[in-house]
């Protein structure tokens, strides 16, 4: 079975403008789509939407504008996706993958205490599973996709492939490979658990929010911040749940700021000043591993020879 073409996207929350580790995400995915030949989409992942705003979106369409980074199509907004992840939903409901939960934070914390297990700040405890076989009368909050359930099922089949992107489950444990950080392995259910697929304040969980939009909008590649690479296994496992293609992944770099902290919006990131358009994305290009290029070098020259130094990283096809 042929690849389909390449299909690549950024899918900033606009929360806030692009700040220097935006930018870096944004131009990696980019030029990864120009160095294969491929297009290149950007998605406003605004379906938290308490948090997320018009205003930030206009000024990320601005910012990518002006920093010569153009989309191949008109922008995607989950915010209007609800119908396709009521479907999506349903459809793990329906294969009993996904159940309601009635548990609060203080119910899952209450629970792990009395089982003698604490949590900590990088490594959060998975869901004890409480709602898994029944609400016991308590109003249902949210939904979980049940992880537990389908990954003994595939754990019985020790291997799972999707396209020409696959994963393995050997040892108890989703082992994938990241183009850049490369071999990757987590036990799902023991790292996350049931993970939520609808939150209870009624709002789309990220996890199945960006799997049914890389599926819908046939994405074959997933370039984002290495931040986001632990959220990989349960995207794979949410895409074969779904019948879904696995896109293949690249992790780029963080930015940090001086206490080693990821840069983000809720860390003090300034925005990105793109009157001087090139010096943001030398930059980022800095931090991906690329060249300088003089600094009288004309926007589309500069992408141009990043997009080639991207192709030998990579060891792409001239």
């Amino acid at each position: 079975m042929t690849r389909p073409s390449y299909l690549g996207r950024f899918a900033p929350s606009p929360t806030g403008p692009l700040h220097a580790g935006s930018v870096v995400a944004a131009l990696a995915s980019w030029l990864d789509a120009r160095a294969h030949g491929g297009r290149w989409l950007v998605r406003m992942e605004d379906v938290d939407r308490p948090r997320c705003s018009a205003q930030a979106a206009a000024t990320i369409l601005r910012q990518l504008a002006a920093l010569g980074l153009h989309a191949d199509a008109p922008v995607l907004w989950q915010s209007r996706q609800g119908d396709a992840y009521q479907r999506a939903l349903d459809a793990l409901a329906a294969a009993g993958l996904a159940y309601p939960c009635a548990c609060s934070r203080a119910d899952i914390a209450a629970a792990h205490r009395a089982a003698g297990r604490t949590a900590t700040r990088h490594q959060p405890l998975p869901y004890p599973g409480t709602c898994r076989t029944g609400l016991r009368g308590r109003a249902p909050r949210a939904w979980r996709f049940a992880c537990e359930k389908y990954w003994s099922k595939l754990a019985l089949a020790q291997f799972c492939q999707w396209n020409d992107a696959p994963f393995s489950i050997v040892n108890n444990a989703l082992h994938w490979h990241d183009r850049r950080l490369g071999a990757q392995v987590q036990n799902v259910p023991q790292a996350v658990g049931d993970f939520v697929l609808r939150r209870a304040d009624g709002l789309w969980a990220y996890q199945l929010a960006v799997v049914v939009d890389d599926g819908a909008q046939g994405v074959t590649h997933v370039v984002r911040g290495e931040d986001l690479a632990d959220n990989t296994p349960r995207q794979l496992l949410l895409q074969a749940a779904l019948g879904l293609p696995a896109p293949r992944y690249l992790h780029t770099p963080l930015v940090r700021g001086a206490d080693g902290e990821k840069l983000s919006k809720q860390h003090g990131a300034r925005a990105v000043q793109t009157h001087a358009p090139l010096e943001a994305l030398q930059n980022a290009a800095a931090v991906l591993g690329l060249p300088d290029v003089p600094a009288q070098t004309l926007m589309a020259d500069a992408l141009a020879h990043w997009s080639h130094a991207w192709r030998a990283l990579y060891n792409l096809p001239l």
